[in-house]
């Protein structure tokens, strides 16, 4: 139709159209050409339950029709379940129909109805009779049930269970195992749960309960949840060469057992398997082999082939023993338990051991059964054992047959490795290794020892325990080469002489380089090469700070091996080592080099002894020891030094040279410090020690501060000086004016009761010219010297040298009320001496406090020698005249007298107790010049001094004398 239809372009317009039209026809012609009456209804329907599979088989007459509508209800509440069309295909018998319908419940559960109806492309018949098949829930069985019971479903699925209550009971619960299941109800008396993803059940299953209001398992079912067979890798061998044994892989657990459990059949023969060991055997060996596996849930199959001579796997040999044993030796023997065996290749391993040593070696040829064991240790306990397999077509290696023991013979012991060292240059100690039960070769007797030198004719020979691996080295003064050999026996035989000099004492001594780092437990030592090594090197580590008595271990390497890898169970961390090299020949063995190291290093043990602070002016020295080497766990890289607060340290220095141990802290304030200092190695800082110090004031800044006060000091004082020389003179004048000393005329005689004073030889008062008297103010008034002397003061030079007492002359003044003495024309000089007798003088007296009154007459007498003054002070009152004044005195004024000699002031006090008003004593002297009295009195003082303290100050400031 397709190939007609793809050529009708090439026909004309009218032929397609014709064509067009006959097609519609036929197409259309069986329709039109069938029978409009109905269709049959199926017949004869009938309905079989498989309740394993939960299935519903339904057979029904359906005449010629292929085509029919289904409907499947559960009956009690003729709820719908299944509604479709199905097609069927025509059975052998012409009209007959089968079709099988599967129901995810259990069909135990309730009852179900069938009806069916037959269609074709435009009609459809009347739907069949209903035809139902009961379930479990019908009114006659009242009992309770659940289902289904005891079914086997693969793990993952969803299961639908069903409770069926009995007549007059109400469901509570459905549990799977211990969970609560959401029901839904199918009859009256059926309620059904599903569980999907379902796990995997134990060995007796999953248990599912139906609960009613008492709650009451009312009853329940057990399913079982698992996998189908998964079983790989079927191997066939043979043993006996013969028969075959046929083993294979389980897979994953099926979660099945018992009944349920997987069954197998090799080459469709059962096989029974023995504590689940998946193993098969069969008499006879067939090239090809075929497994089945089967469970309830599936079957697997798998297969093998090969030939007998491929698939060989030896049994285990038998009977083993010794045959001939020596020292180094033995011949083992063993038998096979099948003939074949005898001629058959074999490959064999023997295997050897002996104190934690296992040795295998192989041996072969055709049916094998006897061996030489070679290169064992004399006196030595072995143990042998065999297998073996197929030399030409290796499959596997045989089991291992049964251990044989046997003992070699006694041999010649090693000989002795042995070692000097030297505590002193004296002394030492002879060590060597013990030797082993396979190093002894028999039972271990003791040791011989020999010292000797080649300047000692004889030899000391010492024999030693087994048990003991030293004797002392004593060496004398003379003794030059000195050696040592060393020999091991045991109950049979002697071992070689193992001999050594004794090497010098270079304890302290460090070749090359001083420290070594440890690495994954050890050392790694190497060292250069050394020409004198002609029988090698031995390395030799020791515990540094041990003392005398070192646990002393050593190593010999051969010549060509300049490297060594030292590894023992005593090397211990933090603690040091002082490895070394020597080179070994036949003379003493030559230190080439030292070394010091930790296997690990820790912080110090204990901290830094002998701490101590000491007091430098304003700075601290912190000094302290050296770590003893016991203590020091790993080697000091340096100190830290701390200022120890309250709260927290403070660094103050990181010393990293280890061999500076002190400090220096400047420039601190005075107080209480403290201080730490801690050690620190690789592995950190040690716990630290602590000092305290408090500063004290120190004796150079005492002295310094004393000589700065003094300084300071002289400074003022010199400024002081320096402006009291300058000011010399108004010093002088303000603080202590000059007071003249009294000179006297004449020879002074201290044996002299009076003072005799010689009489002036000229008058001794003096009338100024044109005197005035003030009757008001009455009073003595000086006289000028150059008046009274005249030309004889010319004439007649004053001896001021004279030890003659000089003439004293006094003259009390006339006051006004004014308390100012008269002013009278004075032409008087310096000196009041006018004759050969030098007078004495009183110059630069100050003026006389007494004077406040004038008195009115003065009596004065004039004699030789000394004679005291006296002053008679009359109360007058005197009126001044007018126009006169008061500076000169009233004329008529009488004179005052002079008198030779000493002659006391007369003061006129007026509240005298004298009856005349005065008070004749011996007052202030008064110098001819001058106004004042040369001694003040009290009064007049404090007020001199009030007017002198507020006056002497500018003149000092002003720079004037």
């Amino acid at each position: 139709m397709l190939l007609f239809n793809r050529h009708l372009h090439k026909l004309p317009s009218m032929y397609s159209t014709l064509l067009c039209v006959l097609c519609l026809i036929f197409t259309v012609s069986p329709s039109l050409c069938q029978d409009d009456s109905p269709l049959d209804v199926p017949q004869q329907i009938r309905l079989d339950k498989d309740f394993e599979a939960q299935r519903l088989a339904v057979t029904w007459h359906g005449n010629l029709g292929s085509v029919f509508d289904i409907e499947i209800y559960r009956t009690e509440f003729m709820d719908i379940v299944f509604n479709e069309t199905v097609e069927l295909s025509t059975g052998k018998n012409a009209g007959d129909c089968h079709w099988n319908w599967t129901s995810t419940v259990p069909l135990e559960c309730t009852s179900h109805s069938v009806r069916i109806r037959s269609r074709d492309l435009l009609r459809v018949s009347e739907w069949s009779p209903l035809q139902t098949t009961e379930g479990s829930d019908f009114p006659d069985n009242t009992g309770a049930k659940m289902y289904p019971v005891d079914k086997v479903v693969l793990a993952g699925t969803n299961t639908t269970f069903c409770c069926i209550l009995g007549e007059g009971q109400v469901l509570q619960e459905i549990l799977y195992m211990k969970s609560v299941m959401k029901e839904v109800r199918l009859s009256r008396r059926t309620y059904a749960v599903t569980q999907t993803l379902q796990p995997p059940s134990n060995i007796s299953g999953t248990n599912v309960f139906c609960v009613d209001e008492t709650n009451v398992a009312v009853d329940g079912a057990v399913i079982f949840v698992g996998y189908p067979p998964g079983d790989d890798d079927l191997i066939c061998e043979t043993q006996d060469l013969v028969s075959a044994v046929c083993q294979w892989k389980e897979g994953r657990s099926t979660h099945l057992w018992g009944r349920r459990d997987t069954r197998y059949t090799l080459n469709g023969r059962d096989c029974k398997i023995v504590k689940r060991a998946k193993k098969c055997g069969w008499e006879q060996w067939e090239s090809n082999w075929t497994l089945v596996a089967k469970n309830p849930l599936g079957m697997r199959e798998i297969r093998d082939s090969a030939p007998l001579s491929q698939r060989v796997h030896p049994v285990a040999p038998e009977s083993l023993k010794v045959l001939v044993r020596n020292p180094r030796n033995a011949t083992l023997q063993w038998s096979w338990r099948y003939q074949g065996y005898e001629a058959f290749p074999l490959i064999c391993q023997v295997n050897v051991a002996s104190n934690g040593i296992s040795v295998t070696r192989n041996y072969s040829g055709a049916g094998l059964s006897l061996v030489l064991l070679e290169d064992l240790w004399p006196y030595e306990t072995y143990r042998a054992r065999v297998r073996c397999g197929s030399k030409n077509y290796f499959w596997k290696w045989g089991d291992w047959s049964s251990e044989s023991s046997f003992r070699t013979k006694m041999d010649r012991p090693e000989t002795p490795d042995m070692w000097i060292w030297m505590g002193s240059d004296k002394s030492g100690r002879v060590l060597w290794k013990p030797l082993s039960k396979t190093e002894s070769h028999g039972d271990f007797i003791r040791y011989d020892v020999t010292q000797g030198s080649a300047s000692d004719e004889g030899l000391q020979r010492l024999e030693v325990p087994a048990s003991q691996l030293s004797v002392p080295l004593s060496l004398q003064d003379n003794t030059s080469e000195p050696f040592v050999t060393l020999l091991a026996r045991n109950s049979k035989w002697a071992s070689h002489t193992s001999q050594l000099l004794v090497p010098k004492y270079l304890a302290d001594v460090d070749v090359t380089g001083s420290e070594i780092s440890s690495s994954d437990g050890g050392f790694d030592m190497s060292w250069l090469a050394s020409a004198n090594a002609s029988r090698g090197y031995a390395v030799e580590w020791f515990n540094t700070s041990c003392g005398q008595y070192c646990s002393v271990d050593w190593l010999k390497v051969p010549e060509a091996t300049t490297s060594a890898r030292i590894e023992s169970r005593g090397l211990e961390a933090g603690v040091r080592y002082t490895i070394s090299v020597y080179a070994l020949s036949d003379e003493a063995p030559q230190l080439l080099e030292r070394r010091h190291g930790y296997l690990e290093e820790m912080v110090s043990a204990e901290p830094v002894p002998s701490l101590e602070a000491s007091q430098y002016e304003s700075s601290v020295l912190l000094s302290w020891q050296e770590i003893p080497l016991q203590s020091q766990r790993g080697f000091v890289q340096g100190y830290n030094v701390y200022l120890a607060n309250i709260s927290k340290y403070t660094l103050l220095a990181n010393i990293t040279d280890p061999s500076v141990r002190n400090y220096t802290i400047r420039k601190l304030g005075l107080g209480t410090y403290k201080f730490t200092v801690r050690a620190y190695t690789s592995a950190g800082e040690d716990g630290g020690s602590t000092v305290s110090i408090k500063l004290e004031p120190y004796a150079d800044l005492l002295l310094f501060e004393i000589l700065i006060a003094l300084a300071a000091m002289s400074g003022f004082f010199i400024l002081v000086t320096a402006v009291c020389y300058r000011k010399r003179q108004w010093v002088k004048k303000a603080f202590y004016p000059e007071i003249p000393e009294p000179k006297l005329p004449g020879q002074w005689s201290t044996s002299q009761a009076t003072l005799d004073v010689k009489p002036s030889p000229h008058s001794m008062v003096h009338i100024v010219e044109n005197p005035q008297w003030d009757s008001s103010k009455e009073g003595l008034v000086p006289v000028s010297e150059e008046d009274e002397d005249g030309d004889e003061s010319g004439s007649e030079p004053t001896d001021t040298d004279s030890d003659e007492p000089g003439l004293l002359r006094y003259y009390n003044h006339v006051m006004g009320d004014s308390g100012q003495a008269p002013r009278l024309p004075i032409d008087s000089s310096s000196s009041s001496v006018g004759s050969a007798d030098t007078d004495v003088t009183y110059t630069g007296i100050q003026t006389s406090p007494c004077a406040l009154e004038v008195p009115a007459q003065v009596e004065a007498q004039a004699a030789g020698g000394y004679r005291p003054q006296a002053q008679v002070v009359q109360q007058q009152q005197q009126q001044q005249q007018p126009g006169q004044s008061d500076a000169e005195p009233k004329a008529g004024a009488p004179s005052p007298a002079s008198f030779g000699g000493y002659k006391p002031q007369c003061t006129w006090r007026p509240d005298s107790p004298d009856a005349n008003g005065f008070d004749c004593s011996v007052g202030s002297p008064t110098s001819v010049n001058s106004s004042q009295f040369l001694i003040p009195d009290v009064s007049s003082e404090d007020s001199r001094n009030a007017v002198s303290s507020t006056t002497w100050i500018p003149s000092f400031m002003s720079g004037k004398p």
